[in-house]
């Protein structure tokens, strides 16, 4: 079995419309209307699409959905100091960093904030990409 990509997350959530903006309007991830449900929100991060759902979510999902016990990277297109910038324009506390770490693709900088739900993003900044 070859494995070539993961093609999307779910994030169990407290409040969709809460944490609808906030992936939205700080991250800048389109929202898939023709995906969405009222229990379920899904959204396009890069080629991959993070879906955001609740927990009485009528559907198939983890045995024990859990607000806030997420712990994901995502890799970002822009210049740290205009993320940093950017993340301070919407509120947006950096819990750590930037710290130096190695990711898929080799050495990255990496800074750490959490979610609406306590959820632990970290946004990597690949050196030479």
């Amino acid at each position: 079995m070859k494995m070539r990509r993961i093609d999307h997350v779910v994030l169990t959530v407290s409040d969709l419309d809460r944490s609808r903006r906030f992936y939205h309007e700080v991250f800048d991830m389109p929202v898939l209307d023709d995906q969405s449900t009222a229990d379920c929100l899904t959204l396009r991060c890069g080629h991959q699409l993070i879906r955001l759902q609740t927990t009485d979510r009528e559907a198939l999902q983890a045995k024990q959905p859990t607000i806030g016990s997420a712990d994901l990277c995502l890799v970002v297109g822009d210049a740290i100091d205009d993320v940093l910038h950017h993340l301070k324009s919407y509120y947006v506390n950096v819990v750590a960093g930037p710290v130096e770490k190695y990711g898929a693709e080799g050495k990255l900088t990496s800074i750490y904030l959490r979610d609406p739900d306590e959820n632990l993003i970290e946004l990597a900044f690949y050196d030479n990409k």
